[in-house]
């Protein structure tokens, strides 16, 4: 079967996807309860879409598609409460985060779905680890070509949103020392990391996608983890190293960042993507995912080593009259306060664990913050 056409999409719309922590509300550990929770939200309409994910204690929400800051936040605060007031009728509690801190995956049970199944069967005990949770961004784009040329320029990018949105500093009970201990768990799996540097849709679908599909290897665009990968059906391309955030807010923020940045590079804001812009790539990652905001990247072009802090700074002042075009000035405005003065989830995290010496309170911080509360 050919690889499916790729559908036009307004330039620059956008779609967010969370990944949310179902959790007990005695134990704060992880329950399997989605199937009941789906089933309660399903007697209702939902301001949204609402499906399982992997795992029994997890679940996965999105929104429509949206082109300003302030309609795609009022659909995730839609959503959000929505989802609370669904699982306090089920005694059971909702967070984002990364990373649950405490709870065992060998306990976590597959969701009774066929493609989970399979997987299940595939990578073995690595499904069961792959109880972890992300927001995946879509930025909508004209032409399939227009849509790999933006997957390689924002390569020297994705370091920024793996430290600003960095929620998983805990897991299995243990500070990891990494703010993003998430992206472990997605590199473990054989078809992760980057997509392979091709600009023409074409020669990715006849050169790569053929080739691969011949192995037996893949069928489907959904068999690839890239960090960022193009999905035709929608007519976007897809950001996935963002851990889920502990706010919608921040959410939103993240997506229109994205949005902004890549208004920037259609517009010939920097040079064309080219292969050796890869040869810093892992290491920028590993910078991000470990340090997360203190880390240091290697810039692709100029080799010179830029703190990832300084250089989120930097692009948001670079990106102002984006932000202005787009009316994301205050989505903005929250990334510059996260790398100028707040710090990323997994900061506060760490800081509520310090203050408690309890993981159980750091999950409550979680629940508390996706519920609108302050995180301190």
């Amino acid at each position: 079967m050919p690889l499916e056409p790729f559908k036009t999409s307004d330039a620059l719309s956008m779609g967010v996807e969370l990944e949310l922590q179902i959790v007990n509300t005695y134990d704060q550990d992880l329950s399997s309860s989605a199937d009941d929770l789906l089933a309660l939200l399903k007697r209702a309409p939902f301001p949204g879409s609402v499906t399982p994910e992997m795992t029994q204690s997890m679940i996965e929400i999105a929104t429509g598609v949206h082109t300003r800051h302030d309609e795609l936040l009022a659909q995730l605060r839609a959503i959000r409460d929505t989802l609370v007031a669904a699982a306090d009728r089920l005694n059971v509690a909702l967070a984002g985060g990364g990373t649950h801190p405490f709870q065992r995956w060998f306990e976590q049970r597959i969701f009774d779905k066929p493609r989970f199944q399979q997987l299940s069967g595939l990578y073995g005990y690595l499904a069961k680890q792959f109880t972890v949770f992300g927001q995946h961004v879509h930025i909508g784009c004209r032409s399939a070509d227009e849509a790999l040329l933006l997957l390689h320029a924002l390569n020297r990018y994705v370091p920024h949103f793996i430290a600003l949105s960095a929620s998983s500093p805990f897991f299995q009970g243990v500070d990891t020392l990494f703010d993003s201990a998430r992206l472990n768990s997605v590199f473990a799996f054989p078809l992760s990391g980057r997509a392979p540097f091709v600009l023409r849709w074409d020669e990715f679908e006849q050169g790569y996608f053929r080739k691969m599909e011949s192995t037996g290897v893949v069928k489907s665009m959904k068999d690839f983890y890239w960090d960022i990968r193009p999905k035709p059906e929608y007519g976007t391309i897809e950001l996935r190293v963002c851990d889920t955030p502990l706010t919608v807010e921040r959410a939103a923020a993240l997506a229109c960042y994205l949005q902004a940045l890549c208004r920037h590079l259609l517009e010939g804001g920097e040079p064309p993507p080219q292969e050796d812009d890869y040869l810093v790539y892992t290491y920028n990652r590993f910078q991000a995912c470990r340090f997360g905001l203190d880390g240091t990247m290697v810039h692709p072009r100029t080799r010179e080593p830029l703190s990832i802090r300084e250089d989120i700074l930097a692009t948001v002042r670079r990106l102002a009259p984006h932000a202005d075009a787009l009316g994301s000035q205050a989505a903005l405005a929250e990334i510059e306060q996260v790398a100028g003065a707040a710090g990323n989830h997994a900061r506060q995290l760490r800081a509520v664990h310090a203050r408690t010496g309890s993981m159980q309170a750091v999950v409550c911080a979680a629940v508390d913050a996706l519920r609108g509360g302050v995180l301190s």
